[in-house]
């Protein structure tokens, strides 16, 4: 009779999809969970902001050094190609060593590193050493979210994405007022100092609050390491491609050909060698779900919607010589809001809201944000950007919540606890999207800059022909204004054309920057569609914080 009941009872378990994870967790849950999410959070942020730092003060490292501008075009490259190199290989690397002490062991390394990087005045030695930073600190984004799904308490998960998504955005989007700080009152060196600081509190966090995870159960083929490598190459190579390509100005340089065709080769040779021989600490098929998929997909079109705030925004007024400090300004009505509305937004996930909905809401509150700033008139300083800024930091809070909170469930519910190997692999699968997404963004973003400014000039430029009536009294009337202050009227007419050539090149970005936010609110308008086609599954937390012990979930979510 017993037998019965029991059997009833787990037929009927079976039928709620919600009850798919309790005997998936492991046994050794951290006993200081808010400890661990520190942990967690403190990793994310401290890799966006050691390359958002990197970014901003490349000139001043270029000085400093006295660099060439060629030279100093590398350096950027050579940290993120290691973080993108990193990323696969942290699979393996998680695999055989395990990923706490994986990530222990890189969070000490990349401490040193950041203490000596500012010490360092040979440019190779510079090179390696970044090079060495990526690679350490790659190993955070993959791990970390691995710690979390697997040692992190369901009901702390809504508000570990809260803070994981304000250390991200905030690293992103303070990063130019703390770089302008950092240059009035210390040095350049402080954006290298400032990881070697934080770093060892995230180890604290991570040696306190999260407990060692097990290995991956092997099966008894042997370790595919040949699969790695090439993966890992390859997509190193065709970042680097990316990254120097608007440089190098693409197929017309044989080093960009070389680095593309180089990199494509490798990938091959990766999937090859996967097919020939599948490695047991790698869950392809895992990945290959139509959510999976998309939202791999929003990931990219997330780290597109940035650049409105990382990229153009900032482009828009450094084109009339502002600093970091002067159009940091604008930036940071972005930044400091979002330290709210994260919260918020895991208090309606708590609530049982549809993270897609959330998801889908953050990305339209990016789109009309950038819609407003297509309004931009080449008169527009930091402050015209303050209300539409309070805007954005509505939609990437919202979005990006939304958009982790989405990835998170996907992976809980497809029956990614099930062994290590599924948590490994979609980790390293989303820190390559995110990595590699975000450069494809960054080059279309800057290509489309470029050549929209050309094709804007010489637009614009048809209407200022030599000999027109306008051009001439126009030349002609800043002539006599300069000629007092002139040596001579050959002098005068000169400065009067560069007044004027100028003030065409400040309307043609103006325009170049019109089209970009139109970019980007297009780019938004096709992420609300896919959102919609994501397929219906438990997308709530609230179906996390009801289930029952003793249930075991198949790829499905199914018991």
């Amino acid at each position: 009779m017993s037998t019965t009941t029991s059997s009833v009872h787990t037929k009927n378990v079976s039928r709620n999809p919600a009850t798919a994870m309790a005997a998936s967790l492991p046994s050794d849950l951290s006993h200081s969970p808010l400890i661990g999410i520190l942990g967690v959070i403190l990793g994310a942020g401290i890799v966006t902001l050691v390359g958002r730092l990197l970014t901003l003060g490349l000139g001043d490292l270029k000085g400093g050094l006295g660099i060439s501008s060629d030279q100093g075009a590398w350096i950027g490259t050579a940290f993120n190609v290691a973080l993108m190199f990193i990323g696969p290989f942290t699979v393996y690397l998680g695999a055989l060593l395990g990923t706490r002490k994986i990530l222990l062991l890189s969070a000490a390394i990349f401490t040193i590193v950041s203490a000596s990087l500012p010490l360092v005045h040979n440019y190779n030695l510079l090179i390696v050493l970044l090079v060495i930073s990526g690679l350490t600190s790659g190993t955070f984004y993959p791990l970390t979210l691995t710690f979390a799904l697997r040692n992190i308490p369901f009901r702390y998960l809504a508000i570990t994405v809260a803070l994981y998504a304000t250390s991200v955005e905030g690293a992103v989007n303070f990063a130019p007022s703390l770089y302008g700080y950092y240059r009035e009152h210390f040095s350049w060196e402080w954006m290298f100092w400032t990881s070697a600081i934080v770093t060892p509190v995230m180890m604290l966090c991570v040696y306190v609050g999260i407990p060692d995870s097990p290995k991956p159960k092997r099966s008894g083929d042997e370790i595919n390491f040949v699969g790695f490598l090439y993966g890992s190459l390859g997509f190193a190579m065709v970042f680097a491609a990316l990254d120097q390509g608007q440089r190098l100005d693409w197929w017309r340089s044989g080093l960009f050909s070389a680095l593309l065709i180089c990199g494509v080769f490798f990938l091959l040779c990766g999937l090859v060698s996967r097919f020939s021989r599948p490695n047991p600490l790698v869950d392809m098929p895992y990945l290959f779900k139509w959510n999976t998929v998309l939202l791999a997909i929003s990931l990219c079109a997330f780290r597109f919607a940035l650049l409105g705030t990382a990229l153009v925004i900032p482009q828009s007024l450094a084109v009339h010589g502002f600093t970091a400090t002067q159009y940091g300004s604008a930036v940071l009505w972005t930044a400091v809001p979002e330290l709210f509305l994260t919260i918020i937004a895991a208090f309606f996930l708590n609530k049982g809201l549809d993270s897609r909905l959330l998801m889908a809401t953050g990305f339209a509150c990016i789109a009309f944000a950038c819609l407003l700033n297509s309004d931009i008139t080449s008169s527009w300083s930091a402050e015209n950007y303050f209300p539409t800024e309070l805007l954005m930091a509505v939609g990437q809070s919202f979005a990006f919540m939304g958009l982790v909170s989405t990835l998170l469930l996907q992976a809980l519910f497809s029956g990614g606890l099930e062994s290590p190997q599924q948590i490994l692999t979609f980790s390293a699968f989303f820190h390559v999207t995110r990595l590699f997404g975000g450069q494809i963004g960054t080059a279309m973003m800057g290509h489309f800059i470029a050549e929209r400014e050309k094709l804007h000039s010489f637009l614009l430029g048809l209407q200022l022909q030599q000999g027109h009536w306008v051009t001439e009294s126009t030349v002609r009337n800043l002539t006599f204004g300069l000629a007092a202050k002139s040596s001579g009227l050959t002098v005068a007419t000169g400065r009067a054309v560069g007044l004027v050539d100028g003030k065409v090149r400040l309307q043609a970005y103006s325009l170049t920057f019109i089209d970009a936010f139109h970019f980007i609110a297009w780019i938004c308008v096709v992420i609300l569609l896919l959102i919609a086609m994501l397929q219906s599954s438990p997308m709530n937390f609230g179906d996390l914080y009801s289930l029952p012990s003793g249930s075991q979930p198949d790829q499905g979510g199914r018991v």
